[in-house]
């Protein structure tokens, strides 16, 4: 399926880098530990450690092989033994090892021995790979307690780790810089179906999980939303201006699909328009808004949706500031704000250091 994708787009020449080591930590702080995991298709396994607080950086690569230096056509081929894995600098002190255990957990079939969803081959075989005689009791333990669970052994190995290769350039971030292709990666391959039937509706962390998210039915959302929201969100009417709840508002802090909970915008990207409804230059996550062309009026605009919970969200019009030249024009009934000071207890820690260099301010409106 990936594969697939991948040759239907034109790619400049790609740098295959070495060996790699810890990424420094950011702001002096301790040295930072490393995970290596290995769960099927490296573009959907970066996603959810990057999204995890305490989380430093996340590098999808190739572990577990012989041959030194891999491309992903070797890899791709089966001839290189490695396997499509992600490795996670992490602040110890923020998150524990266990706790990405369970993330590696909940984002994996761990019954499958010849691949993983839609992609089978040695390459998407899943595996954890530890770096000293703690990572491994931990991770033998978190394996024992899945047993009894399933009906079938869980085949996923526990081995030591060895080199581990960064992929190509391309390869890294798929999910922020190609998140149409990511979105048809995953619906195609059946991925998130999958873990649904597996871990149904456990959550590996609080906050906005994918894998958890249904969408309620329509009954359900006239007794969940005010009047207006359920307008705005379901039957993409459009509130007031200067009469909404955000277009003024100056806080620090994330806005959220009041329906479903994904993160969209950020404060820091927002400035005010003089529209009297709430714009920003940018989404917080680009995989989480779509857009799609609007022909309710005499000109085609083009709308913003929710990419899970599929809520009318506003406009983006191309009469915005720098550095995007964006304006994404969004009505306040559709969001749910969270304040900086609130994201850790809201379940959306990851996104606190985005403010520290503000000190906790929000960034200057336009």
């Amino acid at each position: 399926m990936k594969l697939l994708l991948l040759l239907t787009l034109s790619f400049a020449t790609s740098l295959t880098l070495g060996v790699t080591a810890p990424v420094p930590p950011r702001g002096g702080r301790a040295t930072p530990d490393t995970a290596t995991f290995a769960g099927g298709c490296f573009w959907s396994m970066e996603h959810p450690f990057d999204q995890l607080d305490g989380v430093v950086s996340v590098t999808v690569g190739y572990a577990g092989g012989h041959e030194m230096h891999p491309s992903y056509e070797d890899v791709s081929a089966g001839r290189t033994g490695h396997l499509e894995s992600v490795q996670v600098v992490y602040d110890p002190r923020k998150v524990g090892y266990e706790t990405l255990l369970d993330v590696f957990w909940h984002n994996i079939d761990p019954l499958e021995s010849d691949g993983q969803f839609c992609d089978h081959g040695p390459q998407y075989r899943t595996a954890i790979f530890y770096r000293d005689a703690a990572q491994r009791r931990v991770a033998e333990e978190s394996k024992r307690r899945l047993v009894g669970r399933f009906n079938q052994p869980v085949v996923t190995t526990i081995v030591p780790a060895r080199a581990f290769y960064p992929a190509e350039q391309y390869h890294q971030h798929y999910y922020r810089k190609n998140p149409i292709s990511y979105q048809a990666s995953r619906l195609g391959c059946g991925r998130d179906r999958r873990l649904k039937e597996l871990w149904g509706a456990e959550t590996s962390q609080r906050g906005w999980n994918p894998m958890q998210f249904e969408k309620p039915g329509d009954a359900e959302l006239r007794r969940a939303l005010t009047p207006l929201q359920y307008e705005v969100t379901q039957h993409d009417a459009t509130e007031r201006p200067f009469a909404n709840e955000f277009w003024d508002n100056h806080q620090a802090g994330i806005y959220v699909d009041v329906v479903s909970g994904e993160p969209l915008f950020s404060s820091l990207d927002k400035f005010e328009s003089g529209t009297g409804w709430p714009s920003f230059t940018k989404p917080l996550e680009p995989a989480n808004v779509h857009q799609q062309a609007d022909r309710s009026l005499l000109s085609v605009r083009t709308e913003v949706r929710s990419a899970h919970g599929d809520s009318h969200l506003g406009h983006v019009f191309d009469d915005g500031p720098p550095p995007t030249g964006l304006r994404y024009c969004m009505n306040s009934a559709a969001l749910r704000f969270i304040p900086v000071e609130r994201l850790d207890e809201a379940g959306y820690g990851q996104y606190l250091r985005l403010f520290q260099t503000t000190a906790g301010k929000d960034a200057p409106h336009r």
